[in-house]
């Protein structure tokens, strides 16, 4: 199902008993991370900080903490269904039969609710302040970790377009609140709203931007998916929905914004203007530095009455984002196989942030299959910047990681069953000696056969497995045994 609004999931998580409001008042500057800390890391409910200090408006937070709580969001009891939705819809077979033309007209027809829709009037610009009455305080910007370099405005919702195409991107960038009319934009060098910004810059124009806060949570998820650059967020975010979003014209820059955003800020980047980011304590649990950014100057704030901040808390994990991280996993399994078909299936760890470790499980068939895989992978969007890659056999549950460990451990000759290769790393990575790239490594952890060199007498060896039956027996007569 799609939720209409933010308000609407809110009160989905409270008839849910999933959500917590908290009443008394909290200090956005550290207080609030660590409440949410604790509350993500004894996968408590989301929460609802209705009187943060030196702000006008609830705190929305932790709203995608739990695995659960993210399928919510999607309209799902399980992150794996919309990646068997998308499979589905992918499967290139051609109808059988009465059933099979039924079914393909039923994904036809599934299509139709993907694109946005142009509204006149929204809920998002019910109050509208400009020029000297735009005032970024009112927002409860968290600041999170004791040497970040002042309060972010996470969640928030970029909207871009390139200057020459007209192509649109939405996207999820931190932003730095410098004053009360001026947000840092931290668009690293992979992301597309960064290369827009290039374009424009080198000729001479400014860009237009306009950041949402607030959003149904399927389009707040579409801004954070790793989509590629010819593929419209709001064409997934409907997809996702099942139903078209619904867009309003902005009203000093020329983009469109989701009509039920409880938050939106206008205003237009100079060629040229950066202001020192940073620091900021984030998902890899360090600190970034402080780098010079584009800075962007408000002139519009619009809102809804009443409205209600939407945010996030990153730092070492687990932390709320992690669960977001999984949906991307999910959702995106088909794709992936159908980029490099003889993929089972993969984990992104989130101990590992997502990008510094793939584990993949093959369907292996000929020598050397696994490193073949290692290299697809590193060559797969932003799988590119998989740091670690560990290939497994397909009988290997990649997400038991005691399993994965044992494999990894066991059945590696670290001589022969290893690829190291240098290539592009996260922007945020510190490890890499180089900012932007570093080294890498593939892990062989699958039975190795004799034509890749493994010759000894009677081959690998067979894995130790108890009798089915047995396992039956001991299972019907376990209570007789008073254990």
């Amino acid at each position: 199902m799609a939720w209409a609004d933010l308000r609407a999931f809110l009160a989905h998580l409270e008839r849910r008993k999933d959500l917590r409001r908290i009443s008394v008042p909290v200090d956005p500057r550290l207080e609030v991370t660590e409440i949410v800390t604790r509350v993500v890391r004894e996968r408590g409910p989301a929460l609802l900080f209705e009187s943060p200090r030196g702000a006008d408006m609830p705190l929305a937070i932790n709203l995608f903490g739990t695995e659960a709580r993210m399928a919510a969001a999607l309209g799902v009891d399980r992150l794996d269904e919309i990646g068997d939705r998308l499979a589905a819809l992918l499967r290139p077979e051609l109808p059988t039969g009465l059933s099979g033309l039924r079914d393909a007209l039923g994904k036809a027809a599934s299509l139709t609710s993907i694109p946005p829709r142009r509204v006149r009037t929204a809920p998002c610009q019910d109050v509208v302040l400009k020029g000297p009455d735009v005032d970024l305080f009112r927002l409860p910007g968290v600041h999170a970790w004791p040497n970040d370099g002042g309060a972010f405005l996470n969640l928030g919702l970029t909207h871009t377009r390139h200057p020459e195409t007209g192509a649109r991107n939405l996207g999820m960038y931190r932003l730095q609140r410098h004053d009360a009319r001026t947000v840092g934009m931290h668009w690293q060098i992979h992301k597309d709203s960064n290369a827009h910004h290039a374009v424009a810059e080198r000729r001479g124009e400014r860009l237009p931007v306009a950041i949402a806060f607030g959003c149904d949570p399927a389009v707040t998820y579409a801004a954070s998916a790793p989509l590629p650059a010819d593929i419209d967020e709001y064409l997934f975010a409907g997809y996702l929905r099942g139903e078209r979003v619904e867009m309003v014209d902005c009203l000093s820059v020329p983009l469109r914004v989701p009509a039920n955003a409880q938050i939106v800020l206008e205003g237009w980047l100079e060629p040229g203007a950066r202001l020192p980011e940073g620091p900021f304590g984030d998902h890899t649990g360090f600190y970034t530095p402080v780098e010079p950014f584009p800075a962007l100057h408000v002139d519009v704030m619009t809102m809804q009455r009443d409205p209600v901040f939407q945010t996030i808390v990153v730092g070492r994990p687990p932390q709320e984002d992690g669960p977001m991280g999984k949906a991307t996993e999910r959702i995106f399994r088909p794709l992936i196989k159908m980029m490099i078909p003889e993929i089972v299936d993969y984990d992104l760890p989130e101990a590992g942030v997502f990008h510094n470790c793939c584990i993949v499980s093959i369907d292996k068939r000929f020598p050397k299959h696994a490193q073949k895989v290692m290299n697809a992978v590193w060559g797969a969007g932003l799988l590119s910047l998989s740091k670690l890659i560990v290939v497994v056999d397909a009988d290997c549950d990649v997400h038991d990681y005691a399993e994965v460990a044992w494999r990894a451990f066991g059945n590696v000759d670290y001589a022969h069953d290893l690829i190291t290769t240098i290539g592009p790393v996260d922007h945020l990575d510190h490890a890499s000696y180089e900012q932007f790239w570093g080294g890498k490594i593939g892990v062989d952890a699958t039975r190795k056969l004799p034509t890749e060199g493994y010759r000894r007498e009677g081959g690998w060896p067979e894995e130790i497995v108890m009798d089915e039956a047995v396992r039956a027996q001991v299972t019907r007569r376990w209570k007789e045994y008073g254990l």
